[in-house]
């Protein structure tokens, strides 16, 4: 293995982790019956959940530029 491909697979683990960490703002209930909650979708984000998204954005951007550098 390359490092290129060591460093896209701890890059890929990471972003994988910071997604799953993420809170979800729909309910569990609602995607069963159909129904849209719109309560808390114009909320914005504060605190760590604005840390975990720009963080994620972070990770997915490296992971891609990983990725092209990993075909060259």
């Amino acid at each position: 293995m390359r490092v290129q491909d060591i460093l896209l697979l701890l890059v890929a683990v990471l972003l994988i982790t910071l997604v799953v960490v993420q809170s979800t703002k729909d309910n569990a209930a609602n995607a069963f019956s159909g129904e849209k909650s719109e309560l808390f979708s114009h909320q914005k984000e504060r605190g760590f959940d604005l840390f975990l998204s720009r963080t994620t954005l972070g990770a997915s951007v490296l992971f891609i530029v990983l990725a092209v550098w990993a075909m060259i």
